[in-house]
């Protein structure tokens, strides 16, 4: 456990050293924010991003063509986490890219209900789902490859009131805990706890408009996610269906480094037939296919972006 520790810390640390010692120019830029929301979860992190000119050519399509690198360093209550992400464009209504994460957790007891960063979700007694895990036994990590297509209306028609803005981001991203066994099911900062080794799809649609104000943004942002492993009887339980969160974003220029975000959130929810489902270790629940899902008050979020 105290090799993993060390681990963690070491890699979070030179992260934070290596984007320290690089030196500043105009292809490179700083992130400090704060994520905060009405749950009881809080992220600080720090991002250092590089852009390097490739492939640019003197049209509008290809005049920024550039391969983007960030590197990150995050730290929650219940978790640490290291980042790297690579993002070509090569074409303006264009993007690849490629990323990964490693980082631990450890668990902790807030207001009489536990939180958990980190640890095997098992059934236990009755079928209730229990936690086995401790600080920093084992590391969770991913991997992801996506892609996004995206526009701006303002870059047809120029003009500071003419910024509706669309993206589609969509990624295949493979998630691991090196304590979990195949099919075991392990928690990751304060999630449902349904993750299990193996590939994943994640995807994102975002339509907005940016203006010239104070309040400089306002959008609609729906994600979606599907476990692609398979998981025996995974139909019973609904975990084959896609789970979506909608959001609505609104975003203040306080100054042009500091900004301030706000999102309101709901997500679909699945349904039961137990009357204590709650209780249950997910794999033990029976999806009502009359009315298999739902939808649900998720959180209230906010993001301060302090950037330089």
């Amino acid at each position: 456990m105290k090799r993993i520790a060390f681990l963690i810390l070491l890699l979070f640390l030179s992260l934070l050293l290596f984007a320290e010692k690089q030196p500043e120019n105009n292809n490179t830029s700083n992130e400090l924010f704060l994520q905060m929301s009405s749950l009881p979860e809080a992220k600080l992190g720090y991002i250092k991003r590089f852009e390097f000119p490739f492939l640019q050519g003197e049209n509008p399509l290809t005049e920024n063509n550039n391969i983007g690198l960030a590197l990150s360093a995050e730290i929650s209550p219940i978790s640490i986490n290291s980042l790297a992400e690579v993002v070509w464009t090569p074409i303006a209504f264009f993007q690849l890219a490629a990323g990964g994460r490693i980082g631990s957790g450890w668990n902790i007891n807030l207001f009489g209900g536990d939180i958990y960063g980190i640890g095997i979700n098992e059934s236990g007694d009755a079928g209730k789902a229990e936690i086995n895990g401790s600080a920093f036994d084992g590391l969770l990590w991913k991997t992801q490859l996506g892609a996004a297509i995206q526009f701006d209306f303002a870059a047809i028609v120029p003009g500071d009131w003419n910024h509706v803005i669309g993206r589609s981001y969509h990624e295949i991203n493979y998630k691991g805990y090196t304590r979990a066994a195949s099919g075991e099911a392990w928690y990751f900062e304060a999630d449902e706890g349904e993750n299990c080794n193996g590939f994943n799809y994640y995807g994102n649609f975002i339509l907005g408009y940016q203006m010239p104000l104070f309040v400089n943004f306002v959008g609609l942002l729906a994600e979606m996610d599907l476990f692609l492993y398979d998981t025996p009887g995974r139909k019973n339980w609904g975990d084959d269906l896609i789970r979506w969160t909608f959001s609505g974003i609104v975003n203040f220029s306080v100054t042009k480094q500091f900004d301030i975000s706000l999102l309101a959130q709901f997500r679909t929810c699945r349904k039961f037939i137990e009357s204590n489902w709650e209780d249950l270790h997910y794999q033990n629940r029976t999806l009502d296919t009359s009315k298999s899902l739902g939808l649900e008050f998720y959180r209230v979020a906010a993001a301060l972006t302090f950037k330089w």
